[in-house]
């Protein structure tokens, strides 16, 4: 893999295309002109992340309202996304990224332990573009219970 630059607040996010669970890919550079909130997560069907997805659902009307698309991450394939997104009706997209480019790019993989044991995987974190495309906020090693309403506060603020 190539060195790659990390992405920093106040600067412009570098454009990125991913597969989807619509089966096509999607450039981040498809949603100037409108916010856009990315959330990356450890992986499809575990309790945190699907109580993640269904917080990020159920707000979905807030988010439009604001002019904000909301966008999931995780390093798991698009069958395990199919399936995911199907089981809980999520009505945003879910990008494939097996090859933890985007991830890298955002700082978000990284060494993790849990019961003595070491291994790399995605650092629960949600990030805020502006319409210029512009990293403007950004929530790092995130607690599930009110991430939600927190991006959704962050989204009324800009």
């Amino acid at each position: 893999m190539s060195e790659q630059q990390q992405v920093h607040l106040g600067q412009r996010v570098p454009d990125f295309t991913l597969p989807t669970t619509s089966g096509e890919n999607i450039s981040l550079s498809q949603f100037r002109g409108k916010k856009v909130v990315i959330y990356f997560y450890p992986k499809d069907s575990t309790p945190a992340c699907t109580q993640q997805a269904c917080d990020f659902r159920d707000s979905t009307d807030y988010f439009a309202a604001k002019g904000a698309v909301v966008i999931g991450i995780s390093a798991d394939d698009l069958k395990s996304h199919q399936k995911f997104a199907d089981k809980h009706a999520l009505p945003f997209p879910l990008l494939a990224d097996t090859d933890k480019e985007v991830s890298r790019l955002f700082g978000v993989w990284q060494l993790k332990k849990m019961y003595g044991r070491e291994f790399e995987g995605i650092v629960r974190s949600t990030f805020l573009i502006d319409e210029r495309g512009v990293l403007i906020k950004e929530w790092r090693k995130v607690k599930v219970g009110g991430h939600v309403n927190e991006v959704l506060q962050a989204i009324s603020e800009s």
